[in-house]
Protein backbone atom coordinates (compact mmCIF):
# COMPACT_ATOMS: atom_id res chain seq x y z
CA UNK A 1 0.00 0.00 0.00
CA UNK A 2 2.83 2.35 0.83
CA UNK A 3 4.46 1.71 -2.55
CA UNK A 4 1.19 2.34 -4.36
CA UNK A 5 0.74 5.66 -2.56
CA UNK A 6 4.32 6.66 -3.38
CA UNK A 7 3.76 5.59 -7.00
CA UNK A 8 0.71 7.87 -7.20
CA UNK A 9 2.83 10.77 -5.98
CA UNK A 10 5.77 10.01 -8.25
CA UNK A 11 4.14 9.55 -11.64
CA UNK A 12 2.27 11.79 -14.06
CA UNK A 13 1.28 8.86 -16.26
CA UNK A 14 -2.55 8.65 -16.17
CA UNK A 15 -2.57 4.92 -16.94
CA UNK A 16 -0.30 4.15 -13.99
CA UNK A 17 -2.30 6.50 -11.76
CA UNK A 18 -5.52 4.81 -12.80
CA UNK A 19 -4.20 1.32 -12.07
CA UNK A 20 -2.74 2.38 -8.70
CA UNK A 21 -6.07 3.95 -7.74
CA UNK A 22 -7.99 0.83 -8.76
CA UNK A 23 -5.70 -1.31 -6.62
CA UNK A 24 -6.01 1.06 -3.64
CA UNK A 25 -9.78 1.11 -4.11
CA UNK A 26 -9.94 -2.68 -4.12
CA UNK A 27 -7.65 -2.83 -1.08
CA UNK A 28 -9.98 -0.48 0.78
CA UNK A 29 -12.62 -3.22 0.80
CA UNK A 30 -10.81 -4.54 3.90
CA UNK A 31 -11.17 -2.40 7.03
CA UNK A 32 -7.59 -3.00 8.17
CA UNK A 33 -6.37 -1.55 4.87
CA UNK A 34 -8.60 1.50 5.32
CA UNK A 35 -6.68 2.35 8.49
CA UNK A 36 -3.31 1.65 6.89
CA UNK A 37 -4.06 3.88 3.89
CA UNK A 38 -5.16 6.69 6.22
CA UNK A 39 -2.06 6.30 8.41
CA UNK A 40 0.18 6.46 5.33
CA UNK A 41 -1.42 9.81 4.37
CA UNK A 42 -3.03 8.04 1.44
CA UNK A 43 -6.31 9.95 1.77
CA UNK A 44 -4.66 13.28 0.96
CA UNK A 45 -2.68 11.72 -1.90
CA UNK A 46 -5.83 10.16 -3.37
CA UNK A 47 -7.76 13.37 -2.74
CA UNK A 48 -5.07 15.24 -4.63
CA UNK A 49 -5.95 13.17 -7.68
CA UNK A 50 -9.38 14.86 -7.78
CA UNK A 51 -7.76 17.84 -9.48
CA UNK A 52 -6.38 15.59 -12.23
CA UNK A 53 -7.58 16.58 -15.70
CA UNK A 54 -7.98 12.99 -16.87
CA UNK A 55 -11.60 11.91 -16.25
CA UNK A 56 -10.68 8.25 -15.68
CA UNK A 57 -8.12 9.18 -13.01
CA UNK A 58 -10.63 11.48 -11.32
CA UNK A 59 -13.27 8.74 -11.42
CA UNK A 60 -10.92 6.15 -9.92
CA UNK A 61 -9.89 8.60 -7.18
CA UNK A 62 -13.55 9.19 -6.34
CA UNK A 63 -14.16 5.42 -6.26
CA UNK A 64 -11.19 4.90 -3.94
CA UNK A 65 -12.35 7.66 -1.59
CA UNK A 66 -15.84 6.17 -1.69
CA UNK A 67 -14.54 2.80 -0.52
CA UNK A 68 -12.36 4.47 2.09
CA UNK A 69 -15.30 6.54 3.38
CA UNK A 70 -16.83 3.48 5.01
CA UNK A 71 -14.59 4.27 7.99
CA UNK A 72 -15.57 7.10 10.40
CA UNK A 73 -11.98 8.23 10.95
CA UNK A 74 -11.46 8.34 7.19
CA UNK A 75 -14.62 10.41 6.79
CA UNK A 76 -13.12 13.02 9.11
CA UNK A 77 -10.26 13.45 6.63
CA UNK A 78 -12.26 12.97 3.44
CA UNK A 79 -14.75 15.68 4.41
CA UNK A 80 -12.26 18.38 3.38
CA UNK A 81 -12.76 17.21 -0.22
CA UNK A 82 -16.58 17.51 -0.18
CA UNK A 83 -16.69 21.00 -1.77
CA UNK A 84 -14.34 19.82 -4.54
CA UNK A 85 -16.42 16.66 -5.06
CA UNK A 86 -19.56 18.80 -5.30
CA UNK A 87 -17.89 21.03 -7.90
CA UNK A 88 -16.80 17.92 -9.80
CA UNK A 89 -20.37 16.57 -9.82
CA UNK A 90 -21.63 19.93 -11.08
CA UNK A 91 -19.03 20.33 -13.82
CA UNK A 92 -18.83 16.72 -15.03
CA UNK A 93 -20.75 15.75 -18.16
CA UNK A 94 -24.33 14.75 -17.38
CA UNK A 95 -24.63 11.05 -16.44
CA UNK A 96 -20.88 10.49 -16.78
CA UNK A 97 -18.95 7.94 -14.75
CA UNK A 98 -17.17 10.80 -12.97
CA UNK A 99 -20.48 12.36 -11.97
CA UNK A 100 -21.85 9.05 -10.71
CA UNK A 101 -18.66 8.31 -8.75
CA UNK A 102 -18.89 11.73 -7.11
CA UNK A 103 -22.53 11.18 -6.21
CA UNK A 104 -21.72 7.78 -4.68
CA UNK A 105 -19.07 9.38 -2.48
CA UNK A 106 -21.47 12.16 -1.45
CA UNK A 107 -24.05 9.51 -0.59
CA UNK A 108 -21.65 7.85 1.84
CA UNK A 109 -20.52 11.17 3.26
CA UNK A 110 -24.13 12.25 3.85
CA UNK A 111 -25.28 9.16 5.79
CA UNK A 112 -24.74 11.10 9.00
CA UNK A 113 -25.52 14.80 9.31
CA UNK A 114 -21.91 15.69 10.17
CA UNK A 115 -21.05 17.06 6.71
CA UNK A 116 -24.41 18.15 5.30
CA UNK A 117 -23.50 21.84 5.59
CA UNK A 118 -20.73 21.32 3.05
CA UNK A 119 -23.30 20.20 0.45
CA UNK A 120 -25.84 23.04 0.79
CA UNK A 121 -24.59 25.00 -2.22
CA UNK A 122 -24.99 21.93 -4.43
CA UNK A 123 -28.66 21.31 -3.66
CA UNK A 124 -29.82 23.17 -6.82
CA UNK A 125 -27.44 21.02 -8.86
CA UNK A 126 -28.79 17.85 -7.23
CA UNK A 127 -32.36 18.88 -8.07
CA UNK A 128 -31.32 19.67 -11.65
CA UNK A 129 -29.71 16.23 -11.97
CA UNK A 130 -32.88 14.69 -10.58
CA UNK A 131 -34.91 16.20 -13.41
CA UNK A 132 -32.35 15.88 -16.24
CA UNK A 133 -30.33 12.78 -15.44
CA UNK A 134 -30.79 9.19 -16.48
CA UNK A 135 -32.32 6.70 -14.09
CA UNK A 136 -28.87 5.76 -12.70
CA UNK A 137 -28.08 9.40 -11.99
CA UNK A 138 -31.52 10.03 -10.51
CA UNK A 139 -31.15 7.09 -8.13
CA UNK A 140 -27.77 8.34 -6.88
CA UNK A 141 -29.06 11.90 -6.48
CA UNK A 142 -32.11 10.64 -4.60
CA UNK A 143 -29.87 8.80 -2.16
CA UNK A 144 -28.02 12.04 -1.39
CA UNK A 145 -31.26 14.03 -1.11
CA UNK A 146 -32.88 11.43 1.16
CA UNK A 147 -29.84 11.58 3.45
CA UNK A 148 -29.95 15.38 3.50
CA UNK A 149 -33.71 15.42 4.11
CA UNK A 150 -33.30 13.27 7.23
CA UNK A 151 -31.60 16.27 8.86
CA UNK A 152 -34.14 18.87 10.11
CA UNK A 153 -31.47 21.58 9.77
CA UNK A 154 -31.49 21.00 5.99
CA UNK A 155 -35.26 21.44 5.50
CA UNK A 156 -35.09 25.19 4.81
CA UNK A 157 -32.21 24.75 2.35
CA UNK A 158 -33.97 21.95 0.47
CA UNK A 159 -37.27 23.82 0.20
CA UNK A 160 -35.71 27.16 -0.81
CA UNK A 161 -33.38 25.75 -3.44
CA UNK A 162 -33.68 27.45 -6.82
CA UNK A 163 -33.64 25.00 -9.70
Amino acid sequence: LQKLIHLLQATDDPLIQEQALITLSNSAAFSVNQDIIRNLDGLSVIGGMLSNCTPKVKEKALNALNNLSMNVKNQEEIQVFIPQVCRTVESAPLNSDVQLAGLRLLTNMSVTSDYHQKMINSIPCFLHLLSEGTERTQIQVLKVLVNLSANPAMTRHLLRAQV
